[in-house]
């Protein structure tokens, strides 16, 4: 369980977009043997906010979104609503279930993803949005 001291998020009072990346400086972008513990990090957070996001009062989506060559752009998000917000909940009908990752090893990695859905697109790079069913608000 994520400790109230932690600083990591605040649960109290979640920011409407709180994301984290967690290959900040790029490290991955040289190899996959270095992305990989970046990306075991970002989906042991993952289930640590799956567990802690079933306190929440508000409504929210988590979700993490992966590109295929671009490490520093790994990055977990949690949305909350927020006044004349468009973009809760979020949409990905231009999405699709089947991949567009061009990167192998990363393809392997996600398709070794067990419990979670996967949505597919291309918008300058290929990547692969990620989300569990049943937690928080749907996308749609």
């Amino acid at each position: 369980m994520i400790s109230k001291k932690n600083n990591w998020l605040d649960f109290d009072n979640p920011n409407d977009h709180w994301h984290l990346h967690f290959d900040y400086w790029g490290y991955g972008d040289r190899s996959f043997k270095k992305r990989k513990p970046h990306l075991d990090k970002l989906f042991r957070h993952f289930d640590l906010l799956v567990n802690e996001t079933k306190n929440l009062k508000i409504e929210f989506q988590l979700c993490a979104l992966l590109l295929d060559y671009d490490s520093s752009s790994d990055a977990l998000f949690l949305q909350s609503p927020k006044a004349n917000d468009s973009q809760f909940t979020f949409k990905f009908s231009e999405l699709t279930s089947n991949t567009t990752i061009t990167n192998k090893a990363l393809n392997d990695y996600i398709d070794n993803l067990v419990g979670y859905e996967k949505r597919y697109g291309r918008a300058g790079e290929a990547f692969c949005f990620i989300f569990k069913a049943n937690v928080g608000q749907a996308f749609e």
